[in-house]
């Protein structure tokens, strides 16, 4: 009662003084400086910090060095500047060279970040102390400025005590560099005896050898000291997981056996976290469940406990955590926000803001931009655009920030929004760049990639070496080959070690063409990784080369590497191009059953086997997708489309959803109707279909010119050049169709017309140039044929594309040209071709000269001519095999001739085997009535 009664007496005393002293005194001044100086520290103490500022202000002269010092270190708690520049100004010349007053102001000015006032202060100080460098160096730090620290370091010249080492063992672990390293190991090593038991030095040294990457070195320490207390612990720990060691930061944390602190459960959660495995979850979990009372009012360790829980995909039990915290802050819906991205439940993400009554920061506003990017639906779209609309000015020169929104609304197709935010970026990093020709890479405008690319004056990164490789690997043009080359030939050879880019590299590559250079890439790889070999076996797909792509895909299966969808994709992929039942069947069944009930591996399964001609076992595999979608049933329309089937695609594409229904399948129902000739019902899509593109409207010309309805199909591109440019494609499938109607005079005209509208196109003019020559040919002026084919090729500069056609026998594919002798069984495989040339005259075919493309050679005949192409070559080895196949099966890499179509048609016929053969443009199941699928409309 006594304690109680005097501290009542204190209090009212001071209260009376303090009273007496504002009514009697207008200036607040007090007639005893001791008595002003106790009550300025009183003041303090009692953290009425405004009063003590206030009153020491007031009575500056009055005030001792002290006092002075202490009143500056309430600005600072204040945060109030101008009040301690307005008490800096008043303070007497011989008192600002007080050693207290000194470190208060280097204090106040650091901690307002007026670094150039601590620095100018800092070096009109003659005689500097220990405690001068220390709160110079901790103020720098603070200010992000460690590597100034070092600077400052250098010119001392005392050995610095306790305080300072531990600072300056801070710094160096923030810059970490070479110079740093130096300077931190060489203080360590000179560090005198009596400060080796200092677990507080102890302790930051461990800090700055775990940033150093020097985990041995810091283990040392800590086994060093004797008395370890939680913060060795804590600090041993982080340092563990800051190097990604995690599950050793575990195991330290199983052999302490005191009380922890809050420090170290968030250290554990963040260790947990980074692992997410069986032992990480079972440690954290008990770690939360186990977590007494007192640890559960704090925020930051609840949060980290959030983020724990998310990254283990236990959403529930962050869930119950984030309803546990009474006064959530921002960091905290930060967590849970970022932890709903992570789970994929962005929609989840958007519902919590809408609960959120404090200020969004610019962690959250990346966390949501992240959240609507994933989404991109209607509500995402709205929410992501009213967010970028509403954020207020301080965060519009947030760089990374407004990096997230150019990504967000690229992804949202808002190329111009993208735009504006970019041109508003007064100092543009490489980030800045690489989002916005990312962005304009996702809405296939690679070109204005490039031309920001090339605008870019400072060092480009990893991450911009990739996108660039990505923009001229879609383009594959001119212009993209010379700057994919360029840019390859003159990267630094820093760049030339990262797995990722180099493999990018190489897709870029593959697509130019230059499977030889990408091979070179390839063996610059020394650890070569599954997407690395699937870059490569993409390549060989794209160039036509599926066979490379089956043997990389065995080197893959010898080295243990595990397969995943993307392999089996490529390898399917192969597997079509070959187009090959017996193979298709032999691939199928290696293909693991979760991987075959994968919908994407469906897709390519289906697309495979209606290449190989196997309508049956792709309608088998159409069933067993669940829920099939729009990749799904093009797959399944377009391999009716390619075996002749035009009236089975259409009728799956009347079943198929309207809402599934795309471009591309259009494209496939109506490249349906134009192989199997079903002009009305082709033209009654086509009229339906509201987006007529420049694709759809190319396969309706082909669909005309191939039943020659010349007139309304020229009447088609020129109602479409009224709106659109010319299309190349467009003007083949006119040309195809003139020279299969033998139509010279039209045939010129088209492919006049086409070296004036695409005289770059050089290597899609050489076909057109043949298809030319072949008409020559057919109506007998084979030397025209031969000079128009040899000028003009030579005109263009490029080379023909030689044909092969390739089958299986006994598990191997055998590819064979025209008049090819180059197999060990040549003479045979003549042989048998010279026995089905006899066979067919008997039969009563006759040879069509006007499939004879070029001037016959000395010795040649028209018959030996066509007996040599490379489909009949294939065939013949197909009859000298034992036994004879069931069905023989033939890849072809141009289109059949009519000649060999009709020849094949009897050798079916005659010999009583079904043929299959898939030219560039269909497959045509030649059957053993001799009749074909295609009805001879090919």
């Amino acid at each position: 009662m006594l304690r109680i009664k005097t501290i009542f007496n204190s209090t009212y005393q001071f209260q009376r003084l303090f009273s007496l002293y504002k009514t009697n005194n207008e200036k607040n001044s007090m007639s005893s400086p001791a008595i002003l100086n106790s009550t300025i520290k009183t003041l303090i103490d009692k953290k009425q910090y405004k009063q003590a500022v206030d009153l020491c202000y007031q009575n500056l002269e009055k005030c001792t060095n002290y006092t002075i010092s202490i009143a500056i270190n309430a600005c600072n708690i204040l945060n109030d500047y101008q009040r301690g520049i307005d008490i800096k100004e008043k303070i007497p010349s011989n008192a600002l060279e007080n050693s207290y007053i000194q470190t208060s102001l280097i204090r106040f000015y650091t901690q307002c970040h007026d670094i150039d006032n601590a620095l100018h202060l800092f070096s009109s100080i003659t005689k500097k102390n220990s405690f001068i460098y220390t709160a110079m160096f901790k103020g720098l730090i603070s200010n992000n400025m460690p590597e100034k620290v070092l600077d400052l370091f250098d010119e001392m010249t005392f050995k610095p005590d306790k305080f300072i080492l531990a600072v300056l063992f801070n710094a160096c672990g923030e810059v970490a560099n070479d110079r740093a390293m130096k300077i931190g190991r060489k203080l360590l090593d000179d560090m005198l005896n009596n400060y080796r038991n200092d677990i507080v030095l102890l302790n930051s040294a461990i800090d700055m050898l775990m940033k150093f990457g020097d985990v041995q070195g810091a283990e040392r320490i800590f086994g060093s000291i004797k008395t370890k207390d939680i913060i060795t612990y804590n600090a041993m720990m982080k340092g563990y997981i800051r190097n990604k060691i995690y599950e050793k930061s575990l195991d330290l944390f199983e052999q302490i056996n005191f009380n922890v602190d809050d420090v170290t459960y968030i250290i554990v959660c963040n260790a947990c976290a980074q692992l997410a495995n069986d032992r990480a979850i079972k440690i954290g979990k008990e770690l939360l469940h186990e977590m007494p009372n007192i640890h559960r009012n704090n925020n930051v360790l609840l949060t980290s406990a959030i983020d724990m829980l998310m990254k283990f995909g236990d959403v529930q039990g962050a869930e119950r955590t984030f309803d546990s915290i009474k006064k959530k802050d921002i960091i905290t819906y930060n967590a849970m926000m970022k932890g709903y991205v992570q789970n994929e439940m962005y929609e989840k993400s958007l519902d919590l803001v809408e609960q959120m009554d404090s200020n969004l920061n610019h962690v959250t506003y990346a966390i949501l931009f992240n959240a609507c990017v994933q989404l991109a639906n209607d509500r995402a779209i709205k929410t992501g655009k009213k967010l970028l609309h509403e954020m207020s000015n301080n965060y519009r020169n947030n760089t990374v920030l407004l990096n997230s929104a150019i990504d967000m609304l690229m992804k949202f197709g808002d190329v111009q929004g993208a735009e504006r935010i970019f041109d508003s970026i007064k100092t543009k990093d490489i980030v800045s760049y690489g989002a916005i020709m990312k962005g304009y890479i996702r809405n296939e405008m690679y070109e204005k990639s490039l031309d920001l690319f090339e605008q870019i004056n400072f060092n480009v990164d990893d991450v911009t070496y990739i996108i660039v490789f990505n923009a001229c690997a879609q383009l594959a043009n001119d212009r993209a080959i010379k700057i994919g080359k360029k840019l390859l030939h003159e990267m630094p050879n820093i760049h030339r070690n990262n797995n990722v880019l180099l493999t990018s590299a190489i897709d870029m590559l593959m697509k130019f063409g230059e499977v030889e250079n990408a091979e070179h890439f390839v063996k610059l790889i020394r650890n070569k990784n599954i997407m690395t070999y699937g870059a490569l076996m993409n390549g060989y797909n794209i160039n036509g080369e599926p066979w490379k792509c089956l043997k990389i895909f065995q080197e893959i299966k010898q080295k243990n590497i595990v397969l995943n969808e993307i392999i089996w994709n490529l390898v399917i992929g192969s597997y079509s191009q070959i187009g090959m039942i017996r193979q298709a069947e032999y691939i199928s069944n290696q293909i693991p059953l979760h991987i075959q009930n994968e919908k994407q591996i469906q897709n390519s399964m289906i697309h495979m086997w209606g290449k190989c001609g196997s309508i049956v076992k792709a309608q088998n595999v159409f069933k067993l997708v669940y829920d099939p979608g729009t990749v799904t049933y093009n797959a399944m329309i377009n391999g009716f489309g390619l075996n002749g089937m035009g009236s089975e695609a259409i009728e799956l594409y009347r079943e198929m959803p309207n809402n599934l229904h795309n471009e591309i399948s259009h494209i496939c129902v109506l490249n349906a109707c134009s192989h199997s000739g079903l002009l009305h019902q082709a033209q009654n899509i086509f009229n339906e279909i509201n987006l007529k593109t420049e694709k759809i409207v190319t396969i309706m010309v082909d669909c005309l010119s191939r039943l020659f309805l010349f007139d309304e199909a020229l009447n088609m591109i020129d109602e479409y050049e009224k709106k659109n440019s010319p299309c190349f494609v467009m003007y083949m499938c006119l040309l195809s169709g003139a020279r299969n109607n033998r139509n010279r005079n039209l045939s010129e005209k088209i492919y006049n017309r086409m070296k004036y509208l695409f005289p770059d196109q050089k290597q899609r003019l050489a076909s057109g140039v043949i298809l030319l020559s072949n008409i020559y040919s057919s109506v007998g002026e084979h030397q025209l044929a031969k000079n128009f084919r040899s000028s003009q090729i030579k005109e263009l500069g490029v080379k023909v594309k030689m044909g092969l056609s390739w089958t299986d026998a006994n598990g191997e594919i055998v590819a064979f040209k025209a008049h090819d002798h180059s197999h060990p069984q040549s003479r045979e495989i003549h042989a048998e071709a010279g026995r089905i040339h006899r066979e067919l005259i008997e039969d009563g075919y006759k040879c069509d000269s006007s499939w004879v493309t070029r001037e016959l050679y000395e010795e040649e005949t028209i018959e030996s001519a066509l007996c040599g192409h490379s489909e009949r070559l294939a065939i013949a080895f197909n009859f000298i095999q034992r036994p004879i196949p069931e069905f023989i099966q033939v890849t072809k890499n141009l289109r059949v001739c009519g000649d060999c179509h009709e020849a094949t048609k009897r050798i079916a016929r005659i010999r009583q085997r079904e043929i299959i053969v898939r030219d560039a443009n269909r497959i045509h199941h030649f059957y053993k009535n001799g009749q074909c699928s295609c009805q001879d409309h090919f």
